[in-house]
């Protein structure tokens, strides 16, 4: 089919396309077309990785916007969301208009309405849902890209209720699905009432085979002879074979350490072919990837993308993984040693993809698992570059014959498994349900089940009566926490079971907030009764009654109320209310009686809603003597050592905790790194989690009249910016961050206005004489004339500040996001 005979879009994209060298349709895009993608027929498009699904989806949304809707594109990953945005933007010269959300569950983005197409994340559209986005109901095209991902037991249940609410919300609501090849792409099309498109075309050949001995043995019978020298590993002879044409190498492994010390390794193959001008190049990148970040990891790569090779992980920032992708692509990195997420629809093809692990640690599985079929075609996928490329190739690795035919038979010859529905798991019922009745899809338990009907889950389930059955424990649980209420056969959200919905939070990690929140204002009004009774006498009268037992406030003394804690924290107490004997306070005592940030983190580390650092050998004693000596910090009852599974969850939680106030203690993100086992990544996901977890709380506290705001918000604040107390006004300073602040204040500038007010030479040498820098700031923080021409640094303040000349400190987490 010609581009040329598309019809129903923007007047010019037809066009626009053939400019781009797109003169007919690749035939998986041709049968989509056929099955009416152009006039709002809802498809299911499985076709294998390169072959062109986005512009399947691109068709779709601009006709449902040349018929005057709104369509809306689901990607699984926010690096996904900025790739899509930044590749749809090309259509604004039509006037197509593109928004991207990713962040912040508790907004309703009424902004986004005002664009044609939004990009965002299945978690961030489910918030939207939630939140009463109104142009929601506006929709008429939805595309959900990596739809085979209702099979991930984490983010499917949250992609499969949310296609389900939005075709709820708009009966005829076009759905384009975007599948990988899988075992049953009718069942997902049945589910979804849409026309079933499968294909293996590819644009370019593929390759699959297995190197064993000196040659790679390919699924068509053929050979290429591919010589290990004695001392060589298989992937430098195979990188090196690649580079003999000019072709790059993505090499997946099954663990970071391994991505590392592999990347170091094949950096001494690539860094022999590079040319001159690719040797300067590298060398800037290298720079730019050491400034990402002032940690060991950041400097490892750095070293290994000088020489042309570059490791992918998880645990790497934002930055550095979006600059290795693109100098990837641009065929300045010759090789990069990832693990899986690379594989998980980010742009970056290859000549050839090596599959060096096939097989992954699982706890669950109690040792080393092979990869699921499914995962390893989604790597090989990834080889050959339409193009650029003449054809790809996909290498899996065997040291033995039995091996050899054991990696045909599991993978090269294998069709994929099967997606299975993922949402009867009571953790992801008890979310998607408590939402469902908060935002009105249904009031009571019939209704909950007909919505739940309209699922993959349904769909597929032969097993009569588990829907019902995990439906009622979930619904029991959220009555006995007061998320819901019942009446009759009528289920309502309470005021909290809405806020905990808004807020987007596992109602459990809710349930262990309030809880934790209460226990400190409880523990709050026992310590100020203890004070101000004298002590001895108050603490007795405590320790009396049952345990079990809830204490009667005492109206003759002050703040034991959760509002009284609350107006007393804000400053809003009547001082002729207060008791006389409030003088005779001991400060340390009244302080003590706020949570403190370390019991603060500690409490949204245990929650489900953040992923604990795991306990390696070694780290028990280390947590447990430290849980012991902060026990009194805690916002509720420690385990029992005995309690094993227990104590040891709370112990995860405590190193969790550990390394946020170590980040908001100013701790320097290399001995962060180092001590945790950790990359710059991993601390940016707890930061961000924390933060987001942190403002639930306070607005729990909140809602629930429970105290403590305060001291939440500056526990989310600190651990925001990664600084101490003192430093929270100025590290809120746009362009000033944790490191900056603190040489600003070692200067003597502690605060906004200091810093509105200063003396510009100080501010200057502050910040190591970088004026462009100097003015940003001052600008941001409202001085009227910014301006540093012609001021000298004042360099003994420069020496009084403490760092060295080279050491600009910015490199830290508050500035990657």
């Amino acid at each position: 089919m010609k581009t040329a005979d598309l019809h129903g879009l923007p007047p010019g994209v037809p066009e626009h396309l053939h400019s781009e060298g797109i003169e007919e349709l690749y035939p998986p895009q041709g049968d989509a077309v056929d099955a009416g993608i152009l006039d709002g027929e809802s498809v299911v498009a499985s076709v294998p990785t390169a072959s062109g699904k986005t512009l399947i989806a691109e068709l779709a949304m601009l006709s449902a916007v040349q018929r005057g809707g709104k369509a809306l594109y689901i990607v699984p990953l926010r690096a996904l969301a900025s790739e899509k945005k930044a590749e749809f933007e090309r259509w604004a010269e039509y006037g197509v208009t593109v928004g991207v959300s990713t962040g912040n569950y508790q907004s309703s983005g009424e902004w986004l309405g005002s664009r044609d197409i939004i990009v965002a994340t299945s978690e961030k559209v489910d918030s939207l849902v939630r939140n009463g986005a109104p142009w929601v109901d506006d929709l008429s095209c939805v595309v959900a890209d990596e739809v085979h991902l209702v099979d991930d037991r984490h983010r499917g249940p949250t992609l499969e209720v949310t296609l389900a609410k939005l075709r709820k919300i708009n009966p005829g609501l076009q759905t384009v699905a975007l599948s990988a090849t899988v075992g049953n792409a009718d069942e997902v099309a049945d589910w979804l009432d849409a026309t079933l498109v499968q294909s293996d075309w590819r644009p370019i050949d593929l390759k699959m085979g297995v190197h064993y001995g000196s040659a790679i043995n390919f699924d068509d019978g053929s050979q290429r002879e591919v010589p290990v020298e004695r001392g060589q590993k298989k992937t430098a002879a195979l990188v090196d074979d690649t580079l003999d044409e000019g072709g790059s190498s993505l090499v997946f492994v099954n663990s970071r350490r391994n991505a590392e010390s592999e990347a170091r390794r094949l950096a001494d193959v690539t860094k022999a072919r590079l040319t001159g001008q690719e040797r300067d190049d590298l060398r800037e990148l290298a720079k730019e990837l050491r400034d990402v970040s002032d940690t060991d990891t950041s400097d490892d790569l750095a070293d290994a993308v000088a020489k042309g090779a570059a490791f992918h992980h998880a645990g790497l920032a934002s930055e550095h993984r979006a600059l290795v992708e693109e100098a990837f692509r641009d065929r300045l990195i010759k090789v990069v040693c990832a693990t899986p997420t690379l594989a998980a629809g980010v742009n970056t093809p290859s000549r050839r993809v090596i599959v060096r692990d096939w097989r992954r640690y699982d706890g669950e599985f109690g040792g080393m698992k092979p990869l699921d079929v499914l995962e390893v075609h989604q790597m090989c996928g990834r080889a050959g570059r339409p193009g650029l490329d003449p054809y790809g190739e996909a290498v899996l690795l065997a040291k033995d014959s039995e091996t050899m035919d054991e990696l045909f038979e599991r993978y090269v010859w294998a069709e994929a498994e099967d997606v299975r529905s993922k949402l009867a798991a009571e953790p992801a019922l008890r979310t998607h349900l408590l939402a469902t009745v908060a935002s009105g899809f249904a009031n009571t338990r019939q209704g909950l089940l007909d919505f739940l009907d309209q699922t993959l889950y349904a769909t597929q389930t032969t097993e009569s009566g588990r829907l019902e059955t995990v439906t009622d424990t979930v619904l029991a649980y959220l009555e006995a926490n007061e998320f819901i209420e019942r009446e009759e056969e009528t289920i309502r959200a309470t005021n909290i079971g809405h806020s905990v919905s808004r807020l987007y939070l596992d109602p459990m990690s809710a349930a262990e907030i309030i809880d934790g929140l209460r226990y400190a204002a409880d523990k709050r009004v026992e310590k100020l009764r203890i004070i101000e009774g004298g002590g001895s006498a108050s603490k007795s009268s405590k320790s009396s009654k049952p345990t079990d037992e809830p204490d009667e406030p005492d109206e003759s003394v002050g703040f034991t109320t959760a509002s009284d804690l609350q107006a007393e924290q804000n400053g809003e107490v009547d001082e002729d209310d207060e008791d006389e004997s409030d003088e005779n306070l001991d400060a340390d005592d009244f302080e003590m009686t706020y949570p403190t940030p370390l019991g603060l983190y500690h409490l949204v580390s245990r929650t489900p809603d953040m992923y604990e650092l795991y306990l390696k050998s070694g780290d028990r004693e280390t947590y447990t003597e430290l849980c012991y000596e902060r026990e009194a910090e805690f916002l509720g009852r420690t385990p029992s050592e005995y309690e094993d599974v227990a104590f040891e969850d709370w112990l995860a939680a405590l190193k969790t905790a550990k390394l946020l106030e170590d980040w908001a203690s100013e701790t320097d993100e290399d001995r962060i790194t180092d001590r945790y086992g950790v990359g710059p990544g991993d601390i940016r996901g707890k930061v961000d989690t924390a933060q987001w977890l942190l403002g639930a709380a306070e607005q729990l506290a909140g809602d629930l009249k429970l105290g403590n705001n305060v001291a939440v918000r500056e526990a989310k604040k600190r651990v925001e910016y990664g600084v101490r107390e003192e430093l929270l006004d100025l590290a809120g300073v746009r362009g000033v961050g944790r490191k900056r602040a603190r040489r600003l204040y070692e200067a003597g500038i502690v605060s906004r206005s200091d810093l509105r007010d200063a003396d510009k030479s100080v501010v200057l040498a502050a910040l190591r004489g970088r004026q462009k820098t100097a003015e940003n700031i001052l600008e941001a923080v409202g001085r009227r004339d910014p301006s540093m021409d012609e001021i000298e640094e004042d360099t003994s303040t420069r020496v009084a500040a403490g760092a060295s000349e080279d050491d600009d400190g910015q490199a830290s987490l508050g500035d990657f996001g």
